[in-house]
């Protein structure tokens, strides 16, 4: 079963920052999931519309500039990053998740990862990109086909994992507590992976393995790692 640090290793740093994504790195995990929204003139790692939960600051994302909000603290001095520093920081080490929130158009998302791609920074495979806006997805596939894509629902769809099949989808991603050896059989049968969040307790950590999902999302992956490896 796969590790991804949720939000870096959001449990023992400020979520979403270099110092998280470092730690993660370090851990060897799998994987590392973040927030991805546009602001006034770019692409933030953040996950909250509002500044004021994660930073010292206050105002909307989308109507503040990456400069201006690369000014805040988000935590024991830590800054936001963007986009690009992102990728200049995990290069091809790991599987990148970018969750994709408030976003108000996505070509420019396009290029950067296309112009990475290309610079080879990062590779096409280690890329996975997810959403609860579908529409996102449905966009993102259709204007870059080779893009694994992932479905966030956080309820059991009357169909189960009908809606990921239609989308194309790499994977779903899914409450943990809505997970069931039904849902997790017809993903299967679908070929679609089923990734968990947020899972940190040891209990948790050993029934996602015992219901066979793919992968979980932690905010603590290296107490993940450890549970995993006992047995």
């Amino acid at each position: 079963m796969l590790v991804f640090a949720h939000r870096g290793a959001s449990g023992n740093y400020p979520e979403n920052t270099l110092s998280a994504i470092r730690a993660a790195l370090q851990a060897d995990v799998d994987g590392i999931e973040l927030d991805v929204q546009s602001c006034a003139n770019d692409y933030a790692i953040v996950h909250d519309t509002w500044l004021d939960r994660t930073t010292n600051g206050i105002g909307k994302v989308n109507q503040t500039s990456l400069q201006e909000i690369q000014l805040l603290d988000a935590g024991n001095g830590e800054h936001i990053p963007c986009l690009q520093q992102v990728f200049d920081v995990i290069g091809q080490q790991t599987m990148i998740n970018l969750e994709l929130k408030h976003t108000f158009g996505l070509d420019q998302f396009v290029a950067c990862i296309e112009q990475n791609v290309q610079q080879g920074i990062i590779k096409r495979d280690q890329l996975l990109v997810s959403s609860f806006d579908h529409h996102q997805l449905v966009w993102l596939k259709q204007n870059m086909p080779w893009v694994k894509i992932g479905a966030l629902t956080a309820s059991i769809p009357l169909n189960y994992a009908e809606f990921a099949q239609r989308l194309h989808a790499y994977s779903i991603h899914m409450d943990k507590n809505f997970i069931n050896h039904q849902f997790v059989d017809d993903a299967k049968q679908r070929g679609l992976k089923v990734f968990a969040y947020t899972v940190d307790k040891q209990q948790d950590i050993e029934d996602m393995r015992a219901l066979g999902v793919d992968g979980i999302f932690s905010n603590f992956p290296c107490y993940a790692k450890m549970i995993l490896s006992r047995s």
